[in-house]
């Protein structure tokens, strides 16, 4: 984010903590330092059904692990990391800028009118990535809308090196080949792209009506929960994190069936995943959400924007994780007091370990 973008909060958090029991850091493991003499707590998670095995001998090290949903528990217990190791902290969504009224951001369309224009209008928020399944999403858009729709889908796509904006659109045009229909014979898509500052945020979800993804896996999805807080109606898949705040009464949930984790263009990624599964949402099953949504016969029963505002924010979710730090160091109460936090990696005596005379923190209902 440039300067101008970011949160001044950050720069005011300058008083020494030279007192302090708990280093938590939010990064993958391997980004993550130890500490000696503190617990040393990482907040992360995870998006395929198996943890990459660096990752979790980084996380054992951990004297705890907290990740926001199931889904990403699931997946580190099954990888190796001690259950009792492990907490559930959902993450949350700010009500002030979400529950009010904003206005949309204009975003212009692919036939140059701009979206608002449209009586249906359709919002996913992706980087540009094999996880995000954004050829997906566009195949289920072609094949499923005609240029009579009154319908439109704006993509913010997020395409953070020199080359990805060139490599998505040789994907859509691959795509177009494959399947023997062109975007512009669908109903018009808009592709965002540039930054949208934090404050900016409500009022692209303020543009549309609907938000869809149908990423192959989210550690938790924050757009969506931000969308569902602004009020739009959601379709996403019923795998990995989705379920911990969404079901079938309050949004459209896309069945899936389980895939290998594969990112051919990328190496990094491909390898972050190897030997896990993602979960691929049912093609005809969004097609069939998409067309509902146009036809008007998407309602539910429960609202989405209620649970979110009332379940999910981030008070809520900052009582949480502060009820689990203090859970844990009530057990750790032997720590030896130190004058400053020194890092710890490549040496020293490593994470502190439990007395034997001390249970461990039981697995979270």
């Amino acid at each position: 984010m440039p300067p101008s973008a970011q949160d001044p909060f950050f720069a005011s958090l300058e008083r020494p903590l030279d007192d302090a029991r708990t280093v938590l850091q939010f990064c993958p493991p391997l980004g993550a330092l130890r500490y000696s003499g503190v617990l040393n707590v990482n907040y992360t998670m995870f998006e395929a059904t198996r943890v990459l095995p660096a990752w979790v001998e980084e996380n054992r090290r951990h004297d705890l692990v907290i990740v926001p949903a199931e889904s990403s528990r699931r997946a580190w217990i099954q990888s190796g990391v001690p259950a009792h190791r492990i907490r559930i902290c959902p993450l949350g969504v700010d009500p002030a800028a979400f529950s009010s009224a904003v206005p949309p951001l204009p975003v212009p369309a692919a036939d140059g009118f701009c979206i608002s224009g449209y009586r249906v209008r359709f919002l996913n928020v992706s980087e540009f990535c094999a996880r995000k399944n954004l050829m997906g999403l566009l195949q289920a858009w072609i094949e499923g809308t005609s240029v009579t729709d009154d319908a439109v889908l704006a993509v913010k796509i997020g395409c953070y090196s020199s080359s990805a904006w060139e490599r998505f659109l040789n994907q859509v045009d691959l795509l177009e080949k494959r399947i023997g229909k062109r975007l512009r014979e669908a109903a018009p898509v808009a592709f965002v792209r540039g930054t949208i500052a934090d404050a900016e945020m409500p009022r692209l979800y303020a543009a549309a009506t609907h938000y869809i993804t149908l990423s192959f896996g989210e550690g938790w999805d924050l757009c969506a929960t931000e969308a569902a807080a602004s009020g739009l109606k959601i379709i996403a898949p019923a795998h990995s994190a989705y379920p911990a705040y969404l079901d079938s009464h309050i949004a459209t949930l896309i069945p899936s069936r389980e895939i290998p984790a594969q990112d051919p263009d990328d190496p990094v990624m491909d390898e972050l995943f190897r030997g896990a599964n993602w979960w691929e949402p049912d093609r005809a099953s969004a097609m069939e959400a998409i067309r509902a949504a146009i036809e008007n016969r998407d309602s539910q029963a429960g609202s989405a924007r209620t649970r979110i505002l009332s379940q999910f924010t981030w008070e809520k979710a900052a009582r949480r994780l502060v009820e689990i730090l203090d859970e844990r160091e009530a057990l750790r109460a032997r720590i030896p007091p130190f004058s400053s936090l020194r890092s710890n990696r490549g040496g020293g005596r490593g994470p502190l370990h439990l007395p034997p005379d001390v249970p461990p923190v039981p697995n979270p209902s």
